[in-house]
């Protein structure tokens, strides 16, 4: 006689299962169970992934739930005393009419009777009981708590009515373990089936997988209540809650074959199959359009006619034909209507000024989403192809995913939702799972660990976007960790337990950017819940499904991002024009009413960005990326396209963007795997950068269509090797019937096969390069206003601050018309800043900081502060200043804070006697507001002005010394502005090869990093005892870490003193989970003392055949820049190398000396030669 399960959690039962569904799935096929239930706790997160799996595995599934019950309506939020707030009972579909019963009461469950868990009563259960099968569950069951209370009349009222209502398909439960009062309750429940002639069913409430799994159970469910596993109060389960074999369960119940076989029976009854159907709201139509697809092509070729200019039937025959062949595709595969609703809510948000972006992903590869005006990418123009996007051959659901400013995203979901209906519009849960460094923190909690200690283990794991091994792999890859696990048995339990544990679901979240769209009520098609956090469902409503299980059934989704760069455009045009009037070339003279209209070819702009200009540009800001653009001397907006596709990391292992590189510059030959194929990758130099250029190879040499050479990328792409294999094999097959070489074509799909690890989509890399040429013409141009947005951006990110800040003054190396100065940052000032940063003073301007860079200043005090400007003009004194504003939003420690940061610079005094000032000021004006405001003042109320404040005199106070003055401007801020400790070194370190913020591109690598020292942190080693320091160095553009340890620390402790220039030698960490790595530091020196100790020089490197009379104007040019630094020449002619030192001419290390020595000698006869312990640069 078989079993089947049909009482199983999973990892969805959140903390509470630990089995994995595809280890249920396993076990339950290893144990020959012909079907298997899922029945998580009140939600049905993971049952259409489950059904996938089971069908796969050949067994039934069987989906379902313990649903929490209440005590009596759901509507009620209170409990009587020794009442449990809900009790458990299962319920499993049977048909099709139950799977949608059961969306509908887990639903309900969240919706409407959510109390600490999601609840539904015996009303939802008469309304919705149809297609259910329904056991009493377990000893948290409402039947059980009678039954061990002793109300048997109670119980029998109970079952009976769920007898009544569930004809035929109620059970009694019982289970097969051992947790106390659990035979007690089998007993009698035997009893009570006798009494009422009632069938009852063995179960077993499995939690986890294998017995042995217990000890990692226990820990999850210590995790989840918060308590310590020697905690003698905490939850605990019987060891006997796993996944059983039948022949356990059989011995369990050796007298009750009945209990067994039931389950065979209920699985027998169990009907149900999932038909994946596509549902998509209908699009309200006009009056007099027939259908959806009349309105599509109407708004397609009205949209056509704008885009290209011309009437229909004057338009290119080309563009005429692949918009008729697209909308024949559209229309074929019914999604008309998808199309509508994303055109209508782009077009509403358009309406509305809020900026969208031109295209992301595939998307831009459709003609008819350019000509709705979806996408703002002609796909014709950047030959992109549609059927990488939308493809007849692979039918599956549209996926246009689209970008808006990140600060009104949510007036666009807003529009969408009153435009459908608020409970047919949700967003989609996804799952945070227990990642490796997150697990071995959980579990070392548990077991009793001090934070320092699984801290210390957990930072033993590397973790970075690009390497983030499984607990399992660090422990046999990381040698420390290794030594660790096999040495201390604490450790080792930890480590065995946190490898158990991961990658379980930990907890729900809503995804960043999905949003899905029903025809009707969303419940009517997938079970939602209610947002993390949210008792109601006023503030919108999240499917229980992920994205994964939303594709299976069929539902309308997609992404609404929100990407930050749209608003810093949005940003800088306005500024630009209300500074300017327009947005115009400042060249030419060219008005532009949109960024779209920008010309993709000036060259200004590709100048700045082969300079190495990109920080602020989109996609291109990395070290990688900037390096590329630098190398290739970026001239062409097709030269962004390939960049953003090559710097990815498979490309860069393979070296393919230096292959890009040499052939653009002519420093290798450019050559094509078949002379058919040169137009195909004649753009990008003979390499194969994107995915639609396999799918033109494959239409060329094997006469593919463009549906079928889609089916070839896919597969190409996948980890699949057999199916690789098989779809290659038929391109070879049929390019060679087509009278192509085979080898030839053999040799082209290799490259082809190992093209799938990192191909990338063009329509995607054009429409986000579109995005970056647009950030980056506003840079060229505006550079004041685009870096005022730009910082605006990142107010509440300091590192992001700072490093901008020193980027706005080192824009003079890369936009000539700056004749070489940067562009000026000024404290925030309370006559001339706004809530961001703003630009003020004549062309090319200045950027003041924000009021709401300043810590301590809420958005209130700020709007009070500005309305009493814009209503009475600039402010002119402290006391002007109080007397103004509001003062119940802006107390004290918020003026103390305006002073600290210089916001009110220049209102009377310097910051000392403003901050000593404030006291004795503030209570002037408050008083003064008061008398204002009360009856006394009506005597004067008649009077111009009213009652003024009688401000006490600023009192005497020492200026703050600079170093004071910076410290609480930073504190303040986050960041300098008004000077820096370091200023005197500003030449110099911008030279510098190695920045703070640099050190993860020189992982393992021996440095000197320059810089000051905020902080030294000295520490006690717990392992020996030993001091050892952490210092946080800082230079003008961001912060490092620096560690020093034992005979290190002692023998340098006196250099290492705060608030002291330096420069530190060591190693930088290799270790990925550093982000950002540490230096590991050997050596140190005051600042002072490297430069006095010759340790730099500038050396011109002449090659053979130079022009000696170069060296004169050489030699005047440096008088220029007279300094401390030794002028060298290194000669090399066919004899040799001569090294020559200036004994007279010294230099100092200028930025702009480099700039026009390179200029007229070569960019690279101009270095920097440093002096460092290991003889190389630091």
């Amino acid at each position: 006689m078989g079993f089947v399960h049909l009482h199983c959690h999973s990892e969805y039962s959140l903390l509470d299962g630990a089995n994995r569904l595809e280890d249920l799935v396993r076990r339950a096929a290893e144990f020959e169970q012909p079907a298997l239930a899922l029945t998580d706790h009140g939600a049905l997160h993971g049952a259409l992934a489950f059904y996938d799996l089971a069908r796969r595995a050949g067994i039934k599934p069987i989906l379902g739930m313990e649903a929490y019950v209440a005590p009596r309506s759901r509507h009620e939020r209170r409990k009587e005393a020794g009442e449990r707030g809900a009790y458990h009972l299962v319920l499993l579909a049977r048909d099709e009419e139950g799977y949608r019963n059961l969306v509908k009461l887990s639903s309900l469950g969240y919706l409407e009777g959510y109390y600490g868990r999601p609840r539904i009563d015996r009303e939802l259960l008469e309304r919705y009981g149809g297609g259910l099968i329904v056991t009493s569950a377990c000893l948290a069951g409402e039947l059980a708590a009678a039954l061990r209370g002793g109300r048997w009349e109670e119980a029998h009222a109970l079952a009976t009515w769920y007898a009544e209502r569930f004809p035929g398909r109620y059970y009694l439960e019982v289970q097969a373990h051992d947790t106390p009062g659990q035979a007690e309750l089998n007993a009698a429940v035997f009893r009570l089936a006798d009494e009422l002639g009632l069938p009852v069913v063995a179960t077993n409430d499995a939690h986890f997988l294998r017995p042995e799994d217990h000890a990692a159970h226990d820990v999850l469910l210590c995790i989840q209540t918060g308590k310590a596993l020697d905690d003698p109060n905490r939850l605990r389960y019987d060891r006997g809650l796993y996944f059983k074999s039948t022949e356990e369960i059989r011995a369990f119940f050796p007298d009750r074959p009945d209990v067994v076989a039931n389950t065979l029976r209920i699985a027998d009854e169990v009907n149900f199959v999932f038909r994946k159907q596509i549902h998509v709201p209908a699009f309200p139509l006009p009056a007099g359009v027939p259908d959806e697809a009349t309105l599509l092509r109407r708004w397609v070729w009205e949209g056509a006619e704008r885009r290209y200019g011309a009437p229909r039937d004057a338009l290119p025959a080309a563009v005429r034909e692949r918009i008729d062949y697209e909308l024949r595709t559209i229309e074929r595969l019914g999604y008309a209507g998808y199309f509508l609703i994303v055109a209508d809510f782009i077009g509403w948000a358009r309406a509305q000024g809020i900026p969208v972006g031109p295209g992301r992903g595939s998307a831009a590869g459709s003609i008819v989403a350019y000509c709705l005006g979806i996408t703002n990418l002609d796909p014709l123009r950047f030959d992109l192809l549609f059927e990488r996007f939308l493809n007849p051959e692979r039918v599956s659901m549209p996926d246009i995913d689209v970008d808006f400013c990140y600060e009104r995203r949510g007036e666009v979901i807003d529009y969408v939702r009153q435009k459908y209906g608020a409970a047919s519009v949700g967003q989609i849960i996804t799952f945070g799972t227990m990642k490796s460094r997150a697990v071995v923190r959980d579990v070392g909690r548990v077991l009793g660990f001090t934070p320092a200690e699984t801290d210390r283990l957990a930072k033993l794991i590397p973790s970075s976007p690009a390497y983030a091994p499984s607990v399992a792999e660090a422990v046999d890859k990381v040698a420390e960790l290794r030594r660790l696990y096999e040495q201390d048995a604490r450790v080792q339990r930890l480590l065995d337990t946190a490898r158990a544990l991961e990658g379980l679901a930990r907890h729900a979240s809503v995804h960043a950017a999905g949003v899905v769209i029903a025809p009707g009520p969303l419940d009517d098609y997938v079970p939602v819940t209610l947002p993390p956090g949210k008792n109601s469902p006023a503030e919108g409503i999240v499917t229980q499904y992920d994205m994964a299980s939303l594709e299976k059934a069929g539902m309308l989704k997609m992404d609404f991002l929100g990407l930050k760069t749209l608003t810093v455009l949005q940003d800088a045009v306005a500024a630009i024009r209300s500074r300017y009037g327009a947005l115009r070339h400042p060249g030419t003279g060219q008005e532009f009413e949109h960024l779209d209209d920008l010309p993709l070819d000036d060259p200004e702009v590709y100048a700045m960005l082969a300079r190495g200009g990109t920080a602020g540009v989109f996609q291109f800001e990395s070290s990688v990326a900037t390096e590329t653009l630098r190398a290739m001397r970026v001239d062409r907006f097709d030269d962004l396209v390939a960049t953003n596709a090559l710097i990815r990391p498979g490309t860069l292992d393979v070296g393919m963007h230096l292959t890009y590189i040499r052939r653009k510059l002519g420093q290798e030959e450019v050559a094509y795997p078949l002379p058919e194929l040169t137009e195909v990758l004649a753009p990008t130099y003979g390499v194969i950068v994107y995915q639609e250029q396999v799918m033109r190879i494959a239409q060329v040499l094997a006469g593919y269509s463009l549906a079928e050479a889609d089916v070839l990328r896919k597969a190409v792409g996948k980890k699949d090797a057999e199916l690789i294999a098989q779809e290659l094999e038929r391109f070879v097959e049929r390019a060679v019937a087509r009278g192509h070489d085979r080898a030839a074509v053999a040799a082209l799909a290799d490259q082809i096969r190992a093209f799938g690890r990192y191909g990338f989509n063009k329509a995607h890399a054009a429409a986000y390069s579109l995005i970056a040429y647009q950030t980056a013409w506003l840079k060229c141009h505006y550079p004041a206003e685009f870096m005022a947005a730009l910082l605006s951006s990142v107010m509440d990110k300091t590192e992001d601050v700072v490093a901008y800040i020193a980027h706005c003054r080192e824009l003079g190396r890369y936009l000539p018309r700056l004749e070489g100065r940067g562009i000026e940052v000024l404290p925030p000032h309370v006559n001339e800043s706004d809530w961001k940063f703003a630009v003020v003073g004549e062309a090319p301007g200045r950027i003041r900081v924000g009021l709401g860079a300043i810590r301590g200043v809420g958005e209130a005090a700020v709007a009070s502060i500005l309305a009493a400007r814009r209503a009475d003009g600039p402010f002119r004194s402290l006391a002007d200043l109080l007397e103004r504003i509001d003062l119940r939003l802006c107390n004290r420690r918020v003026i103390e804070a305006l002073v600290c940061a210089g916001a009110l610079d220049g209102l009377g005094g310097h910051r000392a006697r403003l901050f000593a000032a404030v006291d004795a000021t503030l209570a002037a004006a408050q008083r003064a507001q008061r008398e204002r405001a009360s009856a006394q003042a009506s005597l004067f109320g008649a009077l111009e002005g009213g009652v003024a404040l009688s401000a006490p005199p600023l009192p005497d106070a020492p200026p703050w010394s600079d170093r004071e003055r910076l410290q609480r401007e930073k504190a303040t801020l986050g960041f300098y502005v008004s000077g820096h400790p370091l200023e005197k070194y500003r030449e110099l370190l911008a030279l510098w090869p190695v920045r703070c913020a640099q050190l993860a591109d020189h992982r393992e690598r021996r440095i000197q990093l320059a810089g000051f020292l905020a902080e030294v942190e000295v520490k006690i080693s717990k392992k020996d005892g030993t001091p050892w320091a952490r210092l946080t160095v800082e230079d003008f553009g961001g912060s490092a870490t620096a560690l020093v340890f034992g005979e290190t620390w002692q023998r340098l402790r006196e250099r290492l003193q705060p608030d002291t220039a330096v420069v530190l030698t060591g190693t930088v960490s290799n270790r990925d989970g550093d982000e950002p790595p540490p230096l590991y530091v050997e050596d140190a020196q005051p600042l002072d003392d490297w430069l006095a100790s010759g340790a730099v020089a500038l050396e011109l490197r002449l090659a053979p055949g130079a022009d000696p009379a170069l060296l004169p104007e050489v030699a005047r040019l440096c008088a220029d820049y007279p300094g401390p630094v030794p002028l060298r020449v290194r000669w090399r002619d066919a004899e040799g190398e001569l090294l020559l030192e200036s004994r007279r001419l010294r230099v100092r290390p200028h930025p702009d000396l480099v700039d026009r020595l390179r200029q007229r000698l070569g960019p690279e006869a101009v270095a920097w030669a440093w002096r460092s312990p290991n003889g190389r640069e630091p």
